[in-house]
């Protein structure tokens, strides 16, 4: 669908505003965490387990939307370093929960601020109408490009098939 004329530079503006907001949510978050001997990742699932408390792997990713195999390398330097320890589910075994040790329970403390809360904060400048309507737009953005990566995706695997002998 083709963008009229008159919306380009409106959608120009939003596309520049969701690049700012990711680039300087990275930006504080590695900034953040550098001050703490801690990677972005590492600093952002810190203060998840501090917030939410023992989370299993899955949740984890999809918390930080990242890959499992992604978050699992997270986690194993995160142990090594003592800042988490992985405990099995008492009622499924299956089950491997993400937990802060006492190290990582200090260190979460010490952190006063991070870049989630910044946005959060940010965000309480609009009224609830406001809010809604954002939620709204953002999912409906969400979903169009989900939509869209997805179909790349799946033409990328269709196109690599068919240079197969």
């Amino acid at each position: 669908m083709a963008i009229p004329p008159d919306s380009k530079s409106e959608v120009d503006a939003i596309v520049e505003t969701i690049i700012y907001l990711y680039t300087e949510s990275r930006r504080l978050t590695k900034g953040m965490a550098a001050q703490f001997g801690l990677t972005g990742p590492q600093l952002t699932v810190i203060k998840l387990l501090e917030e939410l408390g023992d989370l299993s792997l899955s949740s984890l990713s999809e918390r930080i939307r990242a890959q499992n195999s992604t978050v699992t390398g997270i986690i194993d330097r995160m142990e090594r370093e003592g800042l988490v320890r992985r405990e099995r589910s008492t009622t499924d075994r299956r089950v491997v929960y993400i937990r802060l040790s006492d190290k990582g329970q200090k260190l979460a403390k010490n952190i006063q601020v991070e870049p989630m809360e910044i946005f959060r904060s940010a965000l309480t400048s609009l009224t609830p109408a406001d809010l809604a309507e954002l939620l709204r737009i953002l999912t409906k953005l969400r979903k169009g490009v989900l939509s869209f990566v997805e179909g790349a995706e799946a033409a990328a695997q269709g196109n690599s098939r068919e240079e197969e002998p």
